[in-house]
């Protein structure tokens, strides 16, 4: 079924209002009178003007003043030709009514705005309604969330907590309230530098400057006990990526630390004593099996003078004994050399340098300070055994030939660098030596125990154009007090 335009409705409704008000002036007429016959016309007037719109009141105007004039105005029931008085009275009416029409289309247009910003307001506020109720289910839903992993950050063991951008305390776990002492609400609020009197390795600006950190940092417990926690950062940012805090995650590795620091003493105490049974086996090795290989040499020598046969014998056996020697010597120098105790690392480095040349063909340049401070025996013993690993290192894996050491005092420190021009140690296995991976070996293993043990340390860095290896001591560590001279020329070249 088709459905009736609206405008047609409003048009019917405007002539049906100014019929009716025809019909009822007639019927009003006996009581009226023929004066003022538009007294009802004015109601279909203001009806059609207040519902019906423009047209449709300007449709009813013209209905009603046709059948004025057609029925009220003399002569009656004819559209002749009226009076003077009749027309300007029918053209009053028609003025009169375009005024009332005017007023009325205002009228319903401005009461049209306003339900349509009723109508905009209330769609409005519904939308609202909803967004607001979508909203609070979503953050209802994020704070049962939040609140389930809090809880679950509760179970953890590591100390948890949550530092704004202004560095203070905005969530505090349980995990960090059995670490370090104090209650979630003691710590809101407090920065954590201060109230956990951390030690940090680079300033605290470089490290919230990342996204991210990792590294070990020394603090102290509510009780003033020291602890060490592995902590690791990492930056909250807005959605314009501005920094709002920091999330900071520390694990209470202090027994580790200890266990640590008890097995590198342990390492050390080893090493010395192995020094020291090194330098027994030396002196055994060049007093007793010396003293009779040399006496065996000597009755070989008086057997030699008997006839040809057992002086052909004899002269072999001394010669095997004046190897057998030589071997021995060579053995009881490599363990401990006597020079590095007599007249320190220059003569023992420019000794062992030289026999080194001798057996590997690879040419070595040696430099040495004119003069330098006699070191603790410690010392000239980690720099010398560096310089064996060193050079060990550079036979076997390098295939090097030629390098080049320099020991030199640099400000506050003794240095000793080893540099070849071999092929280099591959990226991986460059960096498992550097963090101590079991599988380099005990050699570079015992170097670095021993120069920790000295406050010192141990660098190596490698390319394709060769190694080199760097070794330093801090000189109020190696130093004695007392000035020897160690050597008197800057540089020695050895060569096979």
């Amino acid at each position: 079924m088709n459905k009736i335009n609206p405008s047609v409705t409003r048009y019917g409704l405007a002539v049906l209002a100014a019929v009716a008000a025809l019909l009822l002036r007639q019927a009003l007429n006996p009581f009226l009178g023929a004066e003022n016959p538009y007294h009802t016309m004015w109601l279909a007037v203001v009806f059609s003007a207040w519902y019906c719109g423009v047209g449709p009141s300007i449709v009813a105007v013209i209905v009603g003043a046709v059948g004025v004039w057609y029925w009220f105005l003399p002569p009656h029931d004819s559209f002749s030709v009226k009076s003077r008085v009749e027309v300007s009275g029918i053209l009053g009416f028609l003025v009169l009514s375009a005024v009332i029409v005017a007023l009325g289309e205002s009228t319903r247009r401005i009461m049209a705005r306003q339900r349509r910003a009723e109508e905009a307001l209330k769609k409005t506020q519904e939308e609202l309604e909803d967004r607001v109720k979508e909203r609070t289910a979503a953050l209802e839903e994020k704070t049962a969330d939040l609140l389930e992993k809090a809880t679950l950050l509760d179970f953890a063991n590591d100390a948890i907590f949550v530092k704004t951008a202004a560095g203070t305390i905005s969530y505090w776990n349980q995990g960090a309230e059995r670490l370090y002492g104090w209650t979630m609400s003691e710590a809101l609020g407090h920065s954590p530098a201060e109230l956990l009197r951390s030690e940090y390795p680079i300033p605290l600006s470089e490290i919230e400057s990342g996204d991210t950190w990792e590294g070990e940092l020394p603090q102290m417990t509510r009780s003033g006990e020291r602890i060490v926690v592995a902590s690791r950062w990492t930056s909250l940012r807005d959605r314009s990526g501005k920094t709002v805090g920091w999330l900071e995650i520390n694990t209470d590795i202090t027994a580790r630390k200890r266990a640590e620091d008890a097995a590198r003493n342990l390492s050390g105490r080893i090493l010395t004593l192995q020094d020291d049974e090194r330098r027994r086996i030396a002196r055994g090795l060049h007093d007793s099996l010396g003293q009779y290989l040399t006496a065996l040499k000597m009755n070989l020598d008086l057997l030699s003078r008997g006839n040809d046969r057992q002086a052909a014998v004899a002269a072999e056996c001394s010669e095997m004994a004046d190897r057998c020697l030589a071997e021995t010597r060579t053995i009881s120098h490599l363990l401990h050399p006597p020079l590095l105790d007599e007249a320190g690392f220059g003569s023992a480095a420019r000794w062992y340098v030289d026999g080194f040349a001798q057996r590997s063909g690879i040419q070595v340049k040696l430099s040495l300070p004119p003069s330098v401070l006699r070191l603790r025996q410690e010392a000239e013993i980690a720099l010398f055994r560096a310089l064996q690993e060193g050079l060990t290192n550079v036979h076997r894996h390098s295939g090097s030939s030629a390098v080049e050491i320099r020991f030199s005092l640099e400000g506050d420190e003794v240095r000793l660098e080893i540099e070849d021009d071999g092929h280099g140690i591959p990226r991986k296995a460059l960096k498992r030596l550097m963090e101590g991976a079991g599988e380099t070996g005990v050699g570079i293993a015992g170097m670095r125990e021993r120069l920790r043990e000295l406050g010192g340390s141990l660098r190596v860095e490698s390319g394709s154009t060769g190694t080199l290896l760097r070794v330093s001591i801090p000189i109020s560590e190696a130093a004695k007090e007392t000035r020897g001279e160690m050597d008197t020329s800057q540089e020695r070249t050895s060569a096979a």
